[in-house]
């Protein structure tokens, strides 16, 4: 999926203007998961001020999907069936390395010995884009989410599991957050 990423900005004498017009930098597409996609849309981080100074591209240059003490990720991710995982031909092996290529920070999370879940030190904002997905918690009980419904996520352990035939997107908004014990 193309994802058209505009950024705002302000010029020298501080009128806005548009910084870039351009496809988001860091889209993937997974071979080993046919249609898993995901893109880092945006990253903040403790020191985002406004107006930005320099031409860095945080999404470009973030080193984890998963945001530090201050920052966010926004990321937009499609789903594939889960029966992709069960063909025959599915390598969980390869899929797990391309998971720590593509979305570092992140795929550090996820649990090998229960597939999909994972838990992260965040506050999720997600929205349901198209398809259908379930939410499912650690204890097992699952909610089915249509178009347009939105989860907060705070902190729990999780699996987002594509029950259906066709992919669903999902935009979510990572906000770091403390674990208190």
């Amino acid at each position: 999926m193309e994802i058209r990423r505009i950024v705002t900005g302000h010029a020298a004498s501080g009128k806005s203007v548009f910084a870039s017009d351009s496809t988001a930098p860091r889209i993937h597409r997974f071979e080993q998961v046919p249609g898993f996609e995901t893109s880092l849309i945006w990253s903040t981080d403790e020191s985002t001020v406004v107006p930005a100074k320099g031409s860095r591209d945080p999404a470009a240059d973030a080193t984890s999907w998963v945001p530090e003490e201050g920052g966010t990720r926004l990321m937009v991710v499609t789903f594939p069936p889960d029966s992709v995982m069960a063909a025959p031909n599915f390598d969980p092996a390869a899929a797990g390395a391309e998971y720590m290529k593509a979305i570092p920070g992140l795929a550090e999370h996820f649990e090998v010995e229960h597939p999909g879940m994972h838990t992260t030190d965040t506050v999720d904002y997600a929205m349901l884009l198209n398809g259908e997905i379930h939410l499912e918690l650690d204890d097992g009980e699952r909610k089915r989410l249509k178009p347009h419904d939105v989860v907060i996520q705070q902190g729990t352990r999780h699996a987002w599991r594509n029950l259906g035939a066709v992919p669903a997107t999902m935009l979510f908004v990572l906000v770091a957050a403390t674990r208190q014990a």
